[in-house]
């Protein structure tokens, strides 16, 4: 019902590299995009009205009736998807590689679409930095999957058909709702490969001032006796009654 929440199993698609498409990739990329995951729906047996999809320009949000089988979408859906992509990807030149956020919460409809924390966060699960690093990591592999932490203890450590949990790996992602933990799977891997890191530069220290043994050359300005700090050493300066230095 409008205005209310109903809970849903949220399936979150984007396609990997997509800004670096022009404006007549584009559309072919789409393509592909809906023919694959919709071709895995329907092997699935998941179809309208316990199907609700919006399109997300290079990405797809599907929500899924609360009667849907979970294990139907982490095992069946998901097997099926890789397989297609595999297929579609044949002899191209540049293949569809997909990133998948999946979690399980309650989402309220409205005139415009979806919405709710559960949606966000299965968009931002396969939107998370360390979901694009794994795929980019794993060469060859044309999907990765993230699961929530609630979905993955509520369904996939269960296992069912095509359900392997061994097959994840838990990593923690920065979010804008703060650090989550994330289960990622590459289907036809038997673990997701690492997230690639890398090294933080050094920061340039201040330069120092040049000189020879104990001694360097530096101006200064003062008005009065005391001591001055340069280099790291402490020195006294005096200044006799003529304002000369010594």
């Amino acid at each position: 019902m409008e205005g209310e929440a109903a809970y849903g199993f949220i399936v979150n698609v984007d396609a990997q590299g997509s800004g670096l498409l022009s404006d007549t990739e584009k559309p072919e990329m789409r393509r592909r995009l809906y023919e694959v995951t919709n071709a895995a729906f329907e092997q699935a047996r998941i179809r309208a009205p316990r199907l609700y999809q919006e399109d997300r320009g290079d990405g797809i949000l599907s929500v899924l009736a609360a009667d849907v089988p979970p294990r139907r979408v982490v095992g069946e859906w998901l097997e099926y998807l890789h397989q297609d992509l595999r297929q579609l990807n044949r002899g191209l030149r540049t293949p569809l590689r997909l990133r998948v956020g999946l979690h399980i919460g309650p989402v309220t409809a409205d005139e415009h679409g979806r919405s709710g924390r559960a949606v966000d966060l299965a968009c931002r699960l396969g939107d998370c930095d360390t979901a694009k690093a794994i795929l980019k990591a794993a060469e060859g592999s044309p999907l990765v999957a993230v699961a929530s932490d609630r979905l993955y203890e509520d369904v996939v450590l269960a296992g069912g058909r095509w359900v392997e949990p061994d097959r994840y790996r838990r990593h923690e992602v920065e979010l804008k709702e703060g650090r989550k933990a994330a289960w990622f799977t590459v289907p036809g891997l038997p673990r997701p490969p690492g997230p690639a890191t890398t090294a933080t530069a050094p920061r340039p220290e201040s330069p120092q001032p040049q000189g020879t043994g104990d001694s360097f050359v530096q101006n200064n300005h003062h008005h009065g006796s005391g001591q001055f700090i340069a280099n790291g050493k402490v020195d006294t300066l005096h200044i006799d009654q003529y304002g000369g230095d010594r």
